[in-house]
């Protein structure tokens, strides 16, 4: 058995197709797995990191601007376009996959669509409650498109071809109880855990936020243990405000400021708060998890998308949702403070969360793909 997953831009389209080649491998002895993202994005370093081979694509975005930087861009685009269908047809010609998966993200469209017209067994996943650009185009040709949200089926014309799944967490998120992730991080104290993080690249206004948020809490006494994951674009540049305000960050222990979180599953396990972006991946697994969260959408994302997800949570009571115009240092800290001391809050916002849990997606997922390669 041969599977070709195709993915990549953000975390939110990477890691659920990662979960998905675990489990193909654990179930089918001698399964091979091959992804294709595309060339410079960060597929292209995530992907190997979990032990899995990744060949690449040339493909860009289309601008909607109509300057002329804009128009220069798209017409490199369209260039691309025409390259990245002729390497699609050598990567297929190459690995002769017998299920081709995408889950998001520029690469999968000349990958899949290439695959459907061969014949080939093809399905894409969609982990935002409304489609993208990518994720629409395809729809018309695949066997079969898999959602994240039952609000999400009435944005496609065949609804035939809609399977409600979920969006699968990896096996590891669920390896560890939250004393056992909080014994693994080295915290001995009974002070919660708040996570932090603005998307693996980072956030410019929430990252200008976060420095106010930390000079506050390391004011109050390191009240709470907080992860903050930068990301890698503003990391040195938070670090160096932090710095010029007069914080020595090795004498905060309780503070921990990384580039990347890397043992997100560890993580994520210990934390009793979260305050994310709403992107996929960050939906999937606050609510797998059922960790209380304060949701801040990024405003430059392609059809509101994120603020959009995140209205799904906040309107069931399982997050609370701050529109990034409306943060300030001290609302966020208010916020985070508000909630911890409330634990009741807290447990029903666990609960509002584990209702809209759509039992095992990955299950769900692997049994479509499975079914797809068995009929």
């Amino acid at each position: 058995m041969k599977i070709l997953f195709t993915c990549g831009g953000t975390a939110g389209h990477i890691n659920p197709a990662v979960a998905l080649a675990r489990m193909f491998q654990e179930r089918n002895r001698g399964a091979e797995i091959l992804f294709v993202g595309a060339d410079g994005g960060m597929e292209t370093q995530l992907v190997p990191r979990e032990g899995y081979e990744i060949r690449t694509v040339t493909i860009s975005s289309f601008y909607r601007s109509l300057s002329g930087s804009g128009i220069k861009h798209n017409l490199q685009t369209l260039r691309n376009l025409s390259r990245s269908k002729a390497q699609a047809k050598q990567i297929l010609d190459d690995f002769q996959p017998d299920l081709v998966v995408g889950t998001g993200g520029y690469a999968s469209y000349p990958v899949v669509r290439a695959a459907a017209k061969r014949g080939i067994p093809t399905a894409v996943h969609e982990s935002n409650a409304v489609p993208g650009l990518t994720t629409k185009m395809l729809s018309k040709y695949v066997d079969r498109v898999m959602v994240g949200f039952e609000e999400s089926r009435s944005h496609y014309k065949n609804p035939d071809k809609v399977v409600v799944t979920g969006t699968p967490v990896r096996g590891d998120f669920f390896s560890l109880t939250r004393q056992e992730a909080r014994a693994k991080l080295g915290i001995t104290d009974d002070k919660p855990v708040v996570v932090t993080t603005w998307g693996s690249l980072g956030a410019q206004v929430m990252n200008e936020h976060m420095v106010g948020f930390v000079e506050q809490e390391i004011r109050d006494g390191q009240p709470f243990h907080h992860i903050y994951g930068v990301g890698k674009r503003y990391y040195q540049r938070v670090t160096q405000e932090i710095a010029e305000r007069g914080i020595d960050l090795t004498q905060s222990p309780d503070v921990d400021v990384r580039e990347y979180i890397y043992d997100m599953s560890v993580v994520m396990a210990a934390a009793d708060l979260t305050i994310d972006r709403a992107g996929a991946s960050t939906i999937s697994e606050i609510t797998a998890l059922a960790k209380p969260s304060i949701l801040v959408p990024s405003p430059n994302v392609t059809n509101n998308h994120q603020e959009k997800n995140a209205r799904v949570l906040a309107d069931r009571g399982g997050a609370v949702l701050l529109l990034e115009k409306d943060c300030s240092p001290e609302l966020l800290y208010q916020t985070v403070r508000e909630l911890l001391d409330d634990p009741e809050r807290r447990a029903h916002m666990a609960q509002a969360l584990r209702s809209m849990q759509t039992g095992d997606a990955g299950e769900k997922i692997y049994e479509t793909l499975y079914g797809l390669i068995r009929n």
